[in-house]
């Protein structure tokens, strides 16, 4: 029986994401968005293309989430970017809502899912959707890591004229300002990237991978990354569907490990069927455990802002924290 996976959103990351894992041809795929004719019709035109590139996957559109009854794993792509005059704080509150509906719709159709949060603030979302979905932390999981490692190693390979497949490294914490490249455990072609570039010049790589986001949108003016961000997600969803067990770099809610309680940030953990297996312990450094901790913080700074205005995204939702 086929996987069937549903994407909320049709935006350049949604829709961009829907064609890559129509591609992978295992699963079938429901774009979901609320402007009407749009995900149909990108569904539509995915759809045609399959006698072309040679997959089989049923792609469809759909205005309401009928459609996506069933579906083994839901990805929340759905949110607003900061406009002018726009306060970080009602950025937040602006795509709480956007995901708390989404979240209640999707689960109430695939209450078996496995949710992946795409939607910025990615870990205060994730808080969001763990606590309207009531799922376990097994079944949340947020995409920030794969990007921000993926960011990481394009720079690097480039610096070193490499391929980026001989790049290993992983990023902890938020995803973009807060992020933290462990360049202790980075290597090239197993060789320490520490011998092979200086300490002044990485932190300049790692500064450049913090602003990969920021970077793609002063150079698109009216859009942000959606390319590496739906590779990234796909890259969790073939974890997830093939019980592949990888280990990525992901958003996941902690429960003490690395001595952080109760909300969501970036760690290593490993992937495979019911979602997160397990989170995979690192020993850090005192600076890079208190960085995390710094992270951690960041988090409840939204989750704060969230519960303080609770009432507005649903009056029945619980302390996020």
């Amino acid at each position: 029986m086929r996987s069937k996976i549903t994407v909320v959103g049709a935006g350049n990351v949604g829709a961009t994401l829907a064609q890559r894992l129509a591609e992978r041809d295992y699963a079938d795929v429901v774009l979901v968005d609320i402007v009407e004719g749009l995900p149909q019709g990108k569904a539509l035109d995915m759809l045609e293309a399959g006698p072309i590139v040679g997959y089989d996957s049923l792609v469809t559109g759909a205005n309401d989430y009928a459609a996506t009854a069933g579906s083994d794993i839901v990805v929340v792509t759905s949110g607003l970017p900061r406009k002018p005059g726009m306060s970080r704080d009602d950025l937040v509150m602006s795509n709480a809502k956007i995901v708390a509906t989404v979240v209640r719709e999707a689960v109430a159709q695939s209450p078996e899912c496995i949710l992946i949060i795409v939607s910025n603030p990615v870990d205060g979302m994730a808080q969001l959707a763990m606590a309207v979905s009531g799922f376990p932390r097994t079944r949340v999981i947020g995409m920030g890591g794969v990007l921000d490692t993926a960011r990481f190693r394009t720079f690097i390979a480039q610096e070193l004229d490499a391929s980026v497949r001989d790049v290993q490294a992983y990023v902890l914490g938020g995803h973009g300002d807060t992020m933290i490249p462990l360049t202790r455990f980075t290597t090239v072609a197993g060789l320490p990237v520490s011998d092979l570039i200086t300490t002044e010049r990485l932190e300049e790589i790692v500064q450049r991978a913090r602003n990969g986001g920021a970077e793609i949108v002063n150079l698109l003016k009216t859009g942000s990354a959606y390319y590496a961000p739906s590779a990234a997600v796909a890259q969790m969803v073939d974890a997830i569907a093939h019980d592949t067990r990888q280990v990525l770099p992901c958003t996941v809610h902690l429960e003490g490990e690395y001595g952080v309680r109760g909300v969501f940030t970036g760690v290593p953990c490993r992937l495979g069927t019911g979602g997160l297996i397990e989170v995979v312990d690192v020993e850090l450094t005192e600076s890079e455990r208190a960085e995390l901790h710094r992270s951690a913080d960041a988090v409840r700074q939204i989750i704060d802002v969230m519960n303080a205005r609770r009432d507005e995204i649903a009056s029945s939702l619980p302390e996020l924290a």
